[in-house]
């Protein structure tokens, strides 16, 4: 949960700033499906042609001036997404994969529409983030019960009628144990998700898949039963943390040894962790030889009385196939990409280390390329390849 106001504050002074409270007011499935994208692994050259990358965004948290905002993109009748997702779309759809957060749940067709503390987004944003070239969304967040079991329902239902896979809230138990399965270049992967809470609400007894709340013998379970099901390479995403602050902690950090050490047959169970929550950058890192995201930050939210509540990155994974027999896929190259949801004087999303971005020579871009690096980069994962893309 994020309050934010109007405040003028250069991106770049960022980090000097105090923590707020989160995710508030801005003062104003199952199956399987076949990329079609296919571009990552086309520009591979040399490298097998099974190879495929991986794309991955943080936060979208619809707050109040995000919805006027795609009210306005419409014309006034309807919401158009869009247009303020257009700065991912290079990425998102040059990718093989591509996985979103979609933080809040959706409200009836017709509105109302809320931003916090209760999210109602309109269900206008999962045809946009389709269009975007996204394949999946986690959908597990401490805002996955705020709309209630219909909530959950209307959310899932706009998902599958956009074409968009989901994983971390379910319609029914069948649904629940069902991972979200994709195929990308010559791999099916699996995506599974995970929330650390609803922040307060409890999850009904009669109906515990609506939204998978964080177990560690659960996730191994679920990741070894998506092994059996067939996924070549499985993907975590988690919902954890501590929001504002960059360093990940101690659930985080415990809570990634755990997953990432887990094995069978002395293949590793998981084959890379996605997280969010925090609102903020945070770094990456490997844990036992995987690639830990510990927070993106948001992609999409409202203006932040902490500026960094606009800024976060894209993971982008090249992952290859086995090459000896039982073995796993291997991230081959690990990359991030610096995003801000620049809010001036429309709500846009911004690739910061693009070839134009960089030669706009704007100092409050070049502040916040620098404080998303230098997060991401803060455990050392330069020293273990990860490298800042375009």
């Amino acid at each position: 949960m994020t309050r934010h106001v109007r405040t003028g504050v250069l991106l770049a002074a960022a980090v000097l700033l105090g923590t707020v409270t989160a995710c508030g007011t801005d003062g104003s499935g199952g199956g399987t499906t076949g990329s079609e994208k296919g571009r990552g692994s086309a520009a591979l050259a040399g490298d097998d042609a099974r190879a495929f990358t991986l794309v991955a965004t943080g936060d979208i948290l619809a707050h109040d001036s995000i919805i006027r905002q795609a009210r306005a993109d419409a014309g006034g009748s309807g919401y158009d997404f869009r247009k303020m997702l257009a700065g991912a779309e290079p990425l998102a759809s040059g990718a093989d994969l591509a996985m979103c957060h979609m933080e809040t749940v959706y409200g009836p067709d017709s509105g109302p529409f809320t931003g916090y503390p209760a999210f109602k987004t309109p269900p206008h944003v999962a045809r946009a983030i389709k269009a975007t070239g996204y394949d999946s969304c986690s959908t597990a967040s401490n805002h996955t019960l705020d709309a209630g079991p219909e909530g959950v329902q209307r959310t899932l239902r706009a998902m599958d009628e956009a074409g968009l896979k989901h994983a971390g809230s379910a319609r029914s138990s069948a649904e629940r144990d069902r991972p979200a399965m994709l195929r990308a270049g010559g791999a099916k992967v699996a995506q599974l998700a995970y929330t650390y809470g609803t922040n307060g609400i409890d999850v009904p007894e009669d109906s515990p898949w609506l939204v998978n709340l964080i177990d560690p013998q659960r996730i191994i379970a679920d990741a070894r039963a998506a092994r059996r099901a067939g996924a070549d390479v499985v993907v975590v995403s988690v919902h954890w943390g501590d929001e504002w602050q960059e360093d990940p902690n101690k659930q985080q950090l415990s809570l990634a040894k755990q997953l990432t050490r887990s094995r069978t047959e002395g293949r590793r169970d998981i084959d890379l962790i996605l997280g969010t929550h925090n609102h903020v950058p945070q770094a990456y890192e490997k844990v036992n030889g995987t690639w830990v995201v510990y927070g993106m930050g948001d992609q999409v939210a409202g203006e932040m009385n902490d500026p960094r509540g606009q800024m976060g990155s894209a993971a982008r994974f090249t992952f290859v196939p086995p090459r000896e027999e039982g073995s796993g896929w291997t991230v081959k190259k690990a990359e991030f990409v610096p995003f801000l949801m620049q809010t001036e004087p429309d709500h846009r999303l911004v690739n910061l280390n693009s070839p134009q971005t960089r030669r706009s020579g704007d100092p409050v871009h070049a502040g916040a390329r620098d404080t998303i690096r230098d997060a991401v980069l803060s455990r050392g994962a330069a020293s273990d390849g990860l490298t800042m893309a375009r």
